[in-house]
């Protein structure tokens, strides 16, 4: 299996669980020139960007572990463009991160990262 299709397979398994946890999908694979955004979901009134991370084994290491500086640079680039482009700029937002081990076990990461000042 490639892995543009094992990595939309973890994605749905994490939009589900976030689902269940009462998140309302709004966006999957978010796209511009300059970066994608996993799943982009509502969380109450909060606009959640969320990268999801698969690990197949310890060795690996965790899946927020490999969400590094230039990568969330990247997700926070289109995260301001998704809410511009929508008017969504006045609504709060966060980063969070899942990560999924070689288990299915789903780690959930709230806020794993922040806007910086620029």
């Amino acid at each position: 299996m490639n892995k543009r299709k094992v990595g939309g397979r973890y994605e749905e398994a994490a939009a589900l669980w976030l689902q269940k946890k009462g998140c309302r999908l709004l966006e999957k694979n978010f796209r511009i020139r300059s970066g994608e955004i996993d799943l982009i979901m509502e969380d109450g009134s909060t606009i959640v960007f969320v990268e999801v991370k698969f690990r197949g084994g310890k060795g690996y290491g965790s899946g927020e572990e490999h969400v590094g500086r230039r990568k969330q640079e990247r997700i926070i680039r289109v995260a301001r463009y998704f809410l511009l482009r929508y008017g969504l700029s006045d609504r709060y937002c966060r980063f969070d991160v899942i990560s999924i081990d070689g288990q299915g076990r789903i780690t959930h990461y709230e806020n794993a990262f922040e806007i910086t000042q620029e």
